[in-house]
């Protein structure tokens, strides 16, 4: 208040002395023009102010003065008066609408919601936009992939990391059009700002001939479809959103540039005790993780045959010994692949930091979250100490995930090849009506379908047992895993099926996620999964790397009707033939009311669950889901267990 006091006294004082000035070019004038003499200014000089006067004209201007600043203050403080007379106002409104709403009865609340439906003027399909725009945003995942830390702070990092790699000057040079058409024919969708141009050679993604040469052992001459965009966006530090069906390339998608990277680190400045990782892939399943593992090791290898720097990896997982697993940690490392919970315990006992880890990957990122990972995935970011660049891939990624992941990655380029959750269209789809009791008959007829080797999936640990000692009694060369085995039966099973040593593999959904094995010819549901993203994930372990397979599904009255619906749907977009029963099938969601629901192609189905049978205002997935919170809500406490 005081600097505006000083800055209004120093504007009368110039006003003052503009008007002095004035009256010295008039008297100036006349006596250019003979209007006034010398001896006029001569008589004026002499004649004598009192010092009385003077004094009082200085009190007429200071009370000028102060009557002007007055004038101002009472007109800011008018001003502020009415501000907070209409702020109280409106909180009286406020309240005394809250109070009239606490009054209405359930019945009066419910005539004013189906008025104001009827004073909508808006159509059918804008009113079901708009209710499952606030569903998915009220399921909407929060807070994962954020540190607590950024939240606190109010952290928010506006630009990706920058990296020393760049695309080849050729491929820089050319047009967006061109790329744009290049991608167009690929199949390849992306999102985001300054996406990275897509590139049709290892080469020339500047890998060394050491990778390349290990690459082509493995009949990997050229990039797949999500590699060739994928990479040179994990290659420019940006971060990423994959989606791309199974059997498409995604793991090395992540894991070339994370080598690449972690070479570059240990180039600069070796990596000394207790240091790292500077990259970390965090998937589901110990199944994965193994797998994973054995690729990346694979590319270190090559490099240390070229005489590059040897890398130290780490396989965080449960089952195996944690004291190895410290040792590891003290050891430096430079590259970590872990499932959430070992490797959320690792880092609560401080047996390992993540004070330099800029690169993280999320594998099956939609299936963790499902899984009930979210606790142990907020954890690890807690420990997070700057920015890092992020990846996620599935092969089913609904909006439900997208939209939180992009409200958390700094200016994330999404790449989707093909829908997400959509089956691979190299596998040929096969459903079969059968009893409960004439499963097993049935299950050894299908086996005769193909040569080995063979997949079967169940849901129960107690039907895998079952189908394990039935196939074996039989004479089946057959392998069992799901979640009540050790480690070690998990592993002898899962590595003599990958060896050819055995024929078929039982498992439950902990083999449906992202393992690679080589020459499934068939895979056999011996029941229909209680979702649909859990059935493409099963039929994705055949048909891989562009070869073709076989899918052959066990259907009766158990299955729930949704589900048939959203495989209905499924079988539809793959061009495959429909059975009988499932042609019968209909419901509040068929052909012609989903196709005249009002959206988009790319937006169909639910954004939930990716099924494409329903929308997410009716998803048996979402519904099941908030019944368990419920029911957990409900659940009486210990301490009220042991009063009853």
């Amino acid at each position: 208040m005081a600097a505006e006091s000083e800055i209004d006294v120093a504007a009368a004082l110039s006003k003052y002395e503009a008007r002095r000035r004035q009256i010295e070019e008039e008297e100036a004038k006349k006596r250019r023009e003979g209007l006034l003499s010398d001896e006029d200014d001569e008589q004026d000089m002499e004649q004598y102010v009192s010092a009385r006067l003077k004094k009082r004209e200085r009190l007429q201007r200071r009370a000028l003065l102060n009557n002007v600043l007055h004038t101002k203050v009472s007109k800011e403080k008018q001003t502020d008066e009415d501000e907070a007379y209409l702020a109280a106002k409106k909180r009286r409104k406020e309240e005394e609408k809250k109070a009239d709403e606490a009054k209405k009865t359930l019945l009066d609340k419910h005539k004013e919601i189906v008025q104001q439906e009827i004073d909508d003027n808006r159509s059918a399909e804008d009113k079901q936009r708009d209710a499952e725009l606030k569903l998915l945003e009220s399921v909407t995942h929060t807070g994962p992939l954020i540190t607590v830390s950024e939240l606190a702070k109010g952290v928010r990092y506006t630009e990706p990391l920058k990296t020393a790699w760049r695309a080849p000057g050729h491929i820089r040079a050319l047009a967006d059009e061109e790329i744009d058409r290049f991608r167009k024919k690929k199949g390849i969708v992306v999102e985001g700002e300054d996406i990275p141009p897509v590139i049709g050679s290892f080469a020339e993604m500047k890998f060394p001939t050491s990778v390349i040469n290990a690459l082509r052992k493995n009949n990997i001459i050229i990039p797949t479809i999500i590699q060739m965009q994928g990479i040179p966006v994990a290659l420019s530090g940006r971060d990423m959103i994959g989606i791309a069906s199974t059997g498409s390339g995604k793991t090395l998608t992540f894991v070339l540039p994370l080598v690449m990277f972690a070479l570059e680190q240990e180039t600069r400045l070796p990596f000394c005790r207790g240091e790292g990782p500077y990259g970390m892939v965090i998937v589901p399943s110990r199944e994965l993780a193994r797998q994973i593992f054995d690729v990346t090791n694979d590319l270190i290898s090559a490099l240390v045959d070229d005489g590059h720097p040897y890398l130290r990896t780490l396989l965080a997982i449960g089952g195996e010994p944690v004291m190895e697993q410290r040792r590891a940690c003290e050891r430096g490392l430079h590259i970590v692949i872990a499932t959430p919970g070992r490797l959320a315990d690792l880092l609560r006992k401080k047996s390992m930091n993540l004070q330099v880890c800029r690169y993280l990957v999320l594998d099956e990122a939609d299936r963790m979250l499902d899984m009930g990972f979210e606790d142990e995935l907020k954890s690890i970011f807690s420990f997070f100490k700057a920015q890092r660049q992020t990846l996620l891939f599935s092969a089913t990624m609904p909006k439900k995930i997208q939209n939180f992941a992009k409200s958390a990655l700094v200016k994330a380029v999404v790449v989707n090849v093909g829908r997400a959750g959509a089956a691979s269209l190299n596998v040929t789809q096969e459903i079969e009506y059968v009893r409960s009791e004439d499963k097993l008959v049935k299950l050894l007829e299908c086996l005769q379908k193909t040569a080995p080797r063979v997949l079967i999936f169940a849901e129960k640990k107690s039907d895998v047992d079952n189908i394990y000692e039935y196939l074996l009694l039989k004479g089946v060369d057959v392998a069992a895993i799901h979640g009540g085995k050790d480690q070690k039966d998990r592993h002898t099973g899962v590595d003599a099926f990958r060896r050819g040593e055995k024929d078929v593999l039982v498992a439950t959904d902990v083999a449906s996620k992202g393992l690679d094995f080589e020459e499934i010819l068939h895979v056999i549901n011996y029941d229909m999964p209680e979702d649909i993203e859990n059935y493409v994930h099963r039929i994705g372990r055949t048909g891989r790397k562009g070869k073709r397979g076989v899918a052959t599904t066990f259907v009766n009255r158990r299955a729930d009707f949704s589900v048939l619906m959203d495989l209905r749907h499924l079988l539809v977009e793959a061009g495959q033939e429909l059975p009988a029963f499932l042609k019968e099938l209909t419901g509040d969601d068929d052909d012609a009311q989903f196709a005249g629901a009002g959206v988009d192609e790319d937006d169909k189905g639910c954004a939930y669950c990716s099924g494409l049978g329903h929308r997410i205002t009716n998803c048996p997935k979402l519904e099941g889901v908030r019944n368990k919170s419920t029911a957990n809500l409900l659940r009486p406490s210990m301490a009220d267990q042991e009063g009853l």
